[in-house]
Order: C-alpha cells, then sequence, then structure tokens
C-alpha cells in the first residue's frame, strides 16, 4: 500500500523517519513521501526527512509545553503551510495518507487531529492515525492529553492504528533503550503492513493487495497490530503447524495493544519465502483468527519475502468496545480529573472526556 506520512510532534517525527527508514532498507518503496511538523524547533533538527516548523510567532520554536490546546490551535493556524509542503507528497500514487503523533505530548496529540480533519477535507483517499500512547510512567498530564486525542482523532481518521507505548517496551531498558525498542517495533509492524501489496521477491499463492488492507481498516475505530517471526522449515508441509504457531503468538503475545483479540474485522499476513510457505498452513492460521477474534470478516494471503524465516502479522479493526481500551480512556479519565486542581476545573467532565476539536 503506498503511503504519504506526516509525523507530528517529537514521537511522531521519530516514528515517522523509522518508518521511512525500515522501507528503504527493506527496498519496498511503499512510502512515496514524509515530513516532519513541529512547534519545538530542536526536534526537527536531529531528523533526516524534510520538515516543517510551526507555531514560530506564538511559541517561539521552543514547542507548547504539553498544552495540547495549544497544539491544536497552533496546527489550526498553520494548516495551510503544512498543506502547502506536503502536498507534491501526496500524488495520485498514494492510496492513503497517514498522520503519525504521539498522543501525550502537546503538539502531537493537539495538532494531530486537526491535521486529519482537514486532510479529511481535502483528499478522497484514506486518511489514518498512527497514534502513539504514553507509557504508565509519563504523568498524568499526557495521560489526559492523550484521552481527550485519541476520542478526536476516533472521530476524524478513517482509523486509529494505536500502539501502547509499554507493550514493546523492554524491562530493563533505559528510557532512550525503551523509545529505540518502541520505534523500531513499530516501523517492523507498520512496515510490513504498508508494504503488503507492493512489488517483492518471488510469487506467492495469494498474495495480499492494498484493497485488502484498506477494507479491513474500512470498519474505522481503533485497530491494534500483532506480529511474531520464526525460523522457518524448507519443506512447506513442516511450516503448517509453524505458520500456526506464529500466528499464535502474534496475536496472543505480541500485540501494539495486549490482551486485545475480539475485533470486527482482521487482516493475517504470512510473510516468507514462497517456496517454504504452506497454503495449507495460511488458511489454518486464518480460521484459527476468525474463531478467536469473533470477526466472519477476516481476510488472509502470503507476503512474499526472500527469508529463511516465516513471520505473521495480524491486523485487528474495530477493537474499541476492548477492556484494554476501557482501562486506556479510564485512566485518562482519573487523570484528567487529577489535574483539575491545577488548572481550569471545568476543562474536563466527570463523566467523559472532551473532544479537542
Amino acid at each position: 500500500m503506498k503511503v504519504a506520512l506526516i509525523g507530528v510532534g517529537q514521537a511522531g517525527g521519530k516514528v515517522t523517519q523509522s518508518l521511512v527508514e525500515f522501507d528503504y532498507n527493506m527496498d519496498f518503496n511503499a512510502v512515496r513521501g514524509a515530513l516532519a511538523v513541529n512547534s519545538a524547533e530542536a526536534d526537527l533538527q536531529n531528523l533526516n526527512i524534510d520538515t516543517t516548523l510551526i507555531g514560530r510567532d506564538k511559541v517561539k520554536g521552543h514547542g507548547v509545553g504539553g498544552d495540547n490546546e495549544l497544539g491544536a490551535e497552533i496546527m489550526q493556524q498553520s494548516t495551510g503551510e503544512v498543506l502547502e509542503n506536503i502536498d507534491g507528497r501526496i500524488t495520485s500514487e498514494a492510496e492513503a495518507v497517514v498522520v503519525v503523533a504521539g498522543l501525550g505530548g502537546g503538539t502531537g496529540s493537539g495538532g494531530a487531529p486537526r491535521l486529519v480533519q482537514e486532510l479529511q477535507r481535502i483528499y478522497e483517499i484514506p486518511i489514518y492515525t498512527l497514534g502513539v500512547l504514553p507509557g504508565d510512567d509519563e504523568g498524568a498530564l499526557y495521560q489526559a492529553n492523550a484521552g481527550r486525542s485519541l476520542k478526536t482523532a476516533v472521530r476524524e481518521s478513517d482509523s486509529v492504528m494505536l500502539v501502547d507505548n509499554d507493550a514493546w517496551r523492554g524491562s530493563g531498558d533505559s528510557v532512550a533503550e525503551g523509545y529505540d525498542r518502541i520505534n523500531d517495533a513499530i516501523a517492523q509492524r507498520i512496515g510490513l503492513l504498508f508494504a503488503s501489496g507492493e512489488a517483492t521477491e518471488g510469487v506467492g499463492e495469494s498474495v495480499v493487495d492494498s484493497s485488502e488492507v484498506i477494507n479491513t481498516l474500512r470498519s474505522g475505530g481503533i485497530s491494534a497490530i500483532g506480529y511474531a517471526a520464526t525460523e522457518a522449515s524448507e519443506d512447506p508441509e513442516e511450516n503448517v503447524t509453524t505458520i500456526t504457531s506464529v500466528t499464535r503468538n502474534a496475536l496472543l503475545t505480541s500485540t501494539s495493544l495486549p490482551d486485545v483479540t475480539d475485533a470486527e474485522s482482521a487482516l493475517l499476513v504470512i510473510a516468507g519465502d514462497p517456496d517454504r510457505l504452506s497454503r495449507k498452513g495460511v488458511e489454518r492460521a486464518r480460521r484459527w483468527v476468525e474463531d478467536k477474534t469473533g470477526s466472519m470478516e477476516v481476510r488472509g494471503g502470503d507476503f512474499p519475502l526472500d527469508s529463511g524465516k516465516v513471520a505473521a502479522l495480524v491486523v485487528l479493526s474495530g477493537v474499541e468496545r476492548s477492556e484494554k481500551l476501557n482501562e486506556i480512556m479510564e485512566k485518562a479519565k482519573m487523570a484528567a480529573n487529577s489535574q483539575t486542581t491545577e488548572t481550569n476545573p471545568d476543562e474536563y467532565t466527570n463523566d467523559d472526556l472532551d473532544s479537542l476539536i
């Protein structure tokens, strides 16, 4: 699936760069344009992709300090400039635009939904959000920001691909190591998803194409991504069980939203050497995903790669009714209420989080 990427805020810019580098290193050619947008000039200086500084008159290049209402306001005032800078990157080849943002910081959580809203007005292709939730240790302000931003992004986006910051962080990681691990995991999983349907080595029996990705995400709401890989036998018959096993690991132990399995629709992509992939194994794994998710709309297919491993990528769409999402929103509401003693007590409602826009 050919995409254009727009990273908003510090985390959004870094994840976008990781996606660009992964796509380039794997020679997938799925990312057809990328731009990083931020109100903090220092966060743009270390990026190797094109950048746009917004809000110069208001915050003088120093960022919004976690204030996502200010982030939304600055993006609203800067959409003309941002759209002008991305216009050449969203070509007729692009099948979707993905706005990438950390949902805890001010510029990303406030600016991303506002930008998505404007992109929806202009473009007819799907506009997705790739949102990264703050970790449990990142404080009440970030949790409250994430709840408000997520609520708004779900309303404005065709789908929100959501990543829990703690899902792929190692227990012994430092802060920097944790973020690097998360960015690499996002790039591998989301990058492989984008690459589905693009030209690759070999010819599979039933290759996934872009329309299957788009149709899976069409149900809207929130999506989660799972991934796992293991060594493959040279004999495809020996990989029947291997494919089912790696699919189970992808869904049950390595999703971007831990413990989420119920979904409205799903996509299973089995990647590996076409000569080692078993059609029986792929179909058996697809039926298992159907049973586990409770969805009758589960698509599946191959993704040919020159590799000695077999990998499973599982996309779950429409997971917002899960217990995990309820926990996330409840945590955000509690964080928002705890902020009322320090900010305007009317800023948040007690029974729900208000939208940013």
